[in-house]
């Protein structure tokens, strides 16, 4: 089975880094590619461009929390390594959708799913969540579904 087309891109990355000297940079992809390694060799699967997509978004949303506690314990210094590895990470993600686009996916979605109550959120997410996936972020989105199926 082929490699995905981004743990190819983050390969060469490393090998562009490693050219560069730019050892910030190079530690943040091998990072990446070690998360997708980790699944190849627990899983004995070779996974797939979305696989790799969600290894990075985890990693990013690890990043973002990492910085949150660290920067109530004030040491900007190490929330500064955290947001240049997202900044890194962020370069293999796909572009972000915008407001409208993200209102238009979550209306078709509802009307779709056919949901009425905030009780049914979950079949909203359900159809969301492939058409948003490493473009937005879940969490604001869900609360944009709960507020919409909440009528507010």
């Amino acid at each position: 089975m082929a490699d995905s087309a981004i743990k190819l891109k983050l390969t060469e990355a490393m090998k562009d880094a490693m050219r560069a000297k730019d050892k910030a940079r190079l530690g943040a992809i091998r990072l990446a590619l070690a998360e997708v390694k980790k699944v190849e060799v627990d899983e004995r699967i070779e996974p797939d461009d979305t696989r790799v997509l969600s290894l990075l978004e985890k990693m990013i949303k690890q990043r973002r929390e990492s910085i949150r506690q660290y920067e109530d314990a004030k040491r900007s210094d190490l929330a500064d390594i955290e947001k240049a590895e997202i900044v890194v990470l962020q370069e293999f993600m796909p572009a972000a959708l915008g407001e409208q686009e993200i209102d238009a996916i979550i209306l078709q979605a509802i009307s779709d799913s056919g949901a009425v109550n905030p009780q049914e959120m979950g079949k909203v997410i359900a159809l969301v969540k492939p058409q948003v996936a490493g473009r937005a972020d879940m969490g604001a989105i869900s609360q944009k579904i709960k507020s919409r199926l909440s009528g507010v």
